[in-house]
């Protein structure tokens, strides 16, 4: 458990002081837990366009590609954030930009540590180091073996907490969140769907999911407005 653990740790936002919201908290799981119960839904209810193995293939590419999109939408994010906001916003938000650097920075590290230890970097270490290299492949193995793990917790963690951002500020999770659900719809406009299923089933799961997360944002922006007087106008001091 040690490799979820600290994925949990590193990926989860930590800084003093962060407003911590239990309905807001309490509305994404929600959210999620409706998303998985009418997922398998579907899945139960309408005969698979293709194998079982192919839609599982699929829902993990689909995980891991929103993953390589918050990568690339965070940092722009992040900063347009900071350069956007008036002075001393720039510096006292670039004092908090560590959370979201160690979050990106780990995952970055993992995939090139699982490169290196991988099966194609153990075969190219044993070819051009004989013994030595044999020996340097159990501890390749036993570092691939805990980077794994890891690395699958930091791409699931990462996509729920934005990669840390709301160390930031907390208005900007619930900015991030529609721009990458609207992203991953996009994609799937070009997929097959994965059942065999009515258009208007179909239409419902396609646009259901980017519109539901564009909602709880939504929402959660207003309370935020409301309730903490935190908006997007105040953090960039405007």
């Amino acid at each position: 458990m040690l490799p979820l653990v600290l994925a949990a740790r590193v990926q989860r936002p930590a800084r003093p002081g962060r407003l911590i919201d239990p309905q807001i908290e309490a509305a994404k799981v929600a959210r999620t837990a409706i998303g998985g119960v009418a997922t398998g839904w579907l899945l139960y209810s309408y005969p698979l366009s293709r194998s079982a193995g192919s839609v599982l293939q699929e829902k993990f590419v689909e995980f891991f590609l929103s993953a390589g999109v918050l990568l690339v939408l965070v940092p722009i994010a992040l900063a347009t954030f900071v350069l956007c906001a008036r002075r001393p916003g720039p510096a006292f938000y670039r004092a908090r930009l560590r959370g979201p650097l160690s979050a990106l920075g780990a995952l970055f590290g993992t995939i090139l540590l699982l490169l290196l230890a991988g099966p194609a970097g153990s075969l190219m270490m044993a070819d051009f180091m004989g013994a030595a290299g044999f020996l340097l492949n159990i501890v390749f193995a036993a570092v691939y073996t805990f980077a794994l793990p890891f690395g699958l917790a930091s791409v699931m963690y990462g996509v729920h907490h934005t990669f840390r951002t709301a160390d930031v500020h907390e208005v900007l999770p619930p900015l991030i969140s529609p721009a990458l659900v609207w992203a991953m719809c996009a994609v799937q406009v070009f997929d097959a769907p994965p059942v065999h299923a009515p258009l208007p089933v179909r239409l419902l799961f396609l646009i259901g999911p980017p519109l539901s997360v564009t909602a709880l944002s939504v929402w959660e922006l207003r309370r935020l407005r409301v309730r903490y007087g935190l908006t997007l106008r105040s953090a960039l001091g405007r």
